[in-house]
């Protein structure tokens, strides 16, 4: 699942994980992301910081409350580079803060690392 809501981040994303073989979500907000996990379980979820109608942090907060998401692996995704929201994001139980922008190489891995979907051949 990504979680931005830049539409030219989720393109991005999307292309750079063409030919891996999963079900990508692409949200473009926080509310629309926890609609959708309600009824969706992601293997890995890619969040943006700042976002207009909720932050990442607070989104991250709440997933946390919702049955069966308390351990779904996070990535958070931030141009800015703070102390504050790489602690807060680590209590909040995120496995990595990675700074925008990144490279599709970047973004493969992670999936790699944290899925078991391998690498398109």
């Amino acid at each position: 699942m990504i979680v931005d809501d830049s539409p030219s981040v989720r393109l991005f994303f999307e292309r750079s994980l063409e030919g891996f073989d999963l079900n990508l979500v692409s949200c473009e907000s926080a509310e629309q992301a926890l609609e959708r996990l309600v009824d969706t379980t992601p293997a890995l979820v890619f969040l943006d910081i700042i976002m207009p109608d909720k932050d990442g942090l607070t989104f991250l907060q709440e997933m946390r409350r919702l049955p069966g998401h308390a351990e779904t692996p996070v990535i958070v995704v931030s141009s800015k580079d703070y102390a504050q929201d790489k602690m807060t994001a680590k209590q909040l139980g995120a496995r990595e803060f990675v700074i925008k922008p990144m490279s599709t190489r970047t973004i493969q891995d992670i999936v790699t690392q944290y899925t078991a979907c391998g690498a398109p051949t």
